[in-house]
Parts: C-alpha cells; sequence; structure tokens
C-alpha cells in the first residue's frame, strides 16, 4: 500500500473541514480522511502550532487565521473574479434570478461567487461549497476544453450519482455532452442535483480555448423550460461581456455572439 504523505495529510485535513462545513474533533478528522488517529492528532497539533487551524473551546478544529491571508492574497492576484463579480450582479438584476461564478477543483465544481435574485423563489449555495462536476451545467463545461479521450477518462474517474439520481454518470455520454455544450457556449442542467431546480451556464474560455471558470442562472425548472431562450442568451452575453473585459475575445466576436 503506498504511504501517504505528510502534505497529503494535511490536504485531506482541510478538504475534509472544508466539505464538513463545522469544526471536527480529531476523531472525526481521522473517520473522514481515512487515516489512523495518532497520526492525523500529530498533524492537526502541528497545524494549530502554524495557525493553519484553530481549536474551539471544546477541542474541535476549525480552518486558520493563516489560511485567510493566503485566501485575500490569492484573490487578489485574480483579476477576472473582479470583472466576473460585477458581471455577475449585471446579470442577477437583469433576470432577477440568482446568478453564479463556479469553477474547479479536481473532481469538484466549486462556487466562487454567487448573487442571490430578486424573485420570490431563490436557490442559494454557499461560495465554497462544492458537488461532483458531472451533477452540475457548469462542472460539464469546466473539462469540455479537454480532449476526447481526457474528458472521458475525467469522468470515468470523478462522475458520481446524484441525490436526485437523475445526474448521467456514463463517461463516454459525459465527454460527448460536456463538448456539445462547450461549442454551443451553453450547458443545461435540469433536476439533477436539486429537484426542481434548473441551471442555465456558459463558460468563460480565455484565449487558449481553456474554460476559465463558469457564469449560470440558477431558478426554477418551469421557468427554465418556459424560457430556456430569454436566460440561454442572457448567461451567454455575460459571458461574452466578461471575456471581452478580460481582453479574451475581440469586439468582433462580442457583437457576432449577440447577434
Amino acid at each position: 500500500m503506498a504511504r501517504t504523505g505528510a502534505l497529503d495529510r494535511i490536504l485531506q485535513i482541510l478538504d475534509g473541514l472544508q466539505e464538513a462545513a463545522r469544526p471536527m474533533t480529531a476523531y472525526e478528522v481521522a473517520r473522514a480522511v481515512g487515516a489512523p488517529l495518532s497520526t492525523v492528532y500529530t498533524i492537526i497539533n502541528d497545524m494549530v502550532d502554524k495557525h493553519l487551524l484553530s481549536r474551539t473551546l471544546d477541542g474541535s478544529v476549525w480552518l486558520g487565521p493563516r489560511l485567510y491571508g493566503y485566501g485575500l492574497s490569492y484573490a487578489s492576484s485574480l483579476d477576472y473574479l473582479t470583472v466576473a463579480n460585477e458581471e455577475m450582479n449585471r446579470l442577477a438584476a437583469e433576470v432577477g434570478e440568482t446568478v453564479q461564478v463556479c469553477g474547479r477543483d479536481e473532481g469538484m465544481m466549486v462556487v466562487l461567487l454567487m448573487c442571490e435574485g430578486s424573485g420570490h423563489f431563490r436557490v442559494t449555495s454557499r461560495v465554497g461549497s462544492r458537488v461532483p462536476l458531472n451533477w452540475t451545467a457548469s462542472g460539464r463545461l469546466l473539462v469540455a476544453h479537454l480532449s476526447d479521450d481526457e474528458r472521458t477518462a475525467f469522468f470515468a474517474r470523478y462522475a458520481k450519482p446524484s441525490p436526485t439520481g437523475r445526474a448521467e454518470i456514463r463517461p463516454e455520454v459525459l465527454a460527448h455532452n460536456a463538448r456539445a455544450a462547450f461549442d454551443e457556449r451553453l450547458s443545461v442542467q435540469i433536476g439533477e442535483s436539486d429537484a426542481s431546480v434548473a441551471c442555465l451556464a456558459a463558460p468563460v474560455v480565455d484565449p487558449a480555448g481553456v474554460c476559465r471558470f463558469t457564469i449560470s442562472v440558477v431558478l426554477p425548472e418551469a421557468k427554465a423550460v418556459q424560457h430556456t431562450e430569454r436566460y440561454s442568451q442572457a448567461a451567454r452575453d455575460a459571458a461574452a461581456r466578461i471575456e471581452q473585459r478580460l481582453g479574451w475575445r475581440s469586439q468582433a466576436n462580442l457583437a457576432a455572439n449577440a447577434a
């Protein structure tokens, strides 16, 4: 059996805490990451000493203040998130629905930014929340630029059944659908991860043809079915504006997209 290195254990602990979204005891962490309690306890103590973790009054551990500083430095270097945030808010005001900006963390889609809509029906996801890529419209787009073989291998490794049982899990089908959605600059998901909830996502693509992140409209299934074209075009237009503002898309291409 391959030995797990200290750095891998640290990442497993951080990922486990992020996924749980709450402080955990050393025993809970060890069980979540599948590691010996003695090993996890030693690493946790070291991480607390270095302020990568903080300890609560009851002895549980949570993400530490040093990580916050790293996060701020990383976020400040990502100019595209500033532009994406502005266009996200513009799109949410335009359609009156929840809008998300999403990226990829290995086999998971992660919510980077979110703006709630003004409508009565609100679908919210905590910023930082992660779900398998095959559950979401955005997730499929985030790997759609890969080669056919790479996409198939990717989904074979990471695709998981969704709570509703409606998410596609066949690697070949996912690989084909992802590329088709990328070519259309639109991915649609209805009721695959949450019942009666739909998502229409557009990719934001850099000059190398890589989907860097997505912008999506999250809304009730009935609304999405009834007004698919309206929400689809709004998402595409928002993605195109982001690309144009970042210098990833020419003005001519922007006009062609609007036409």
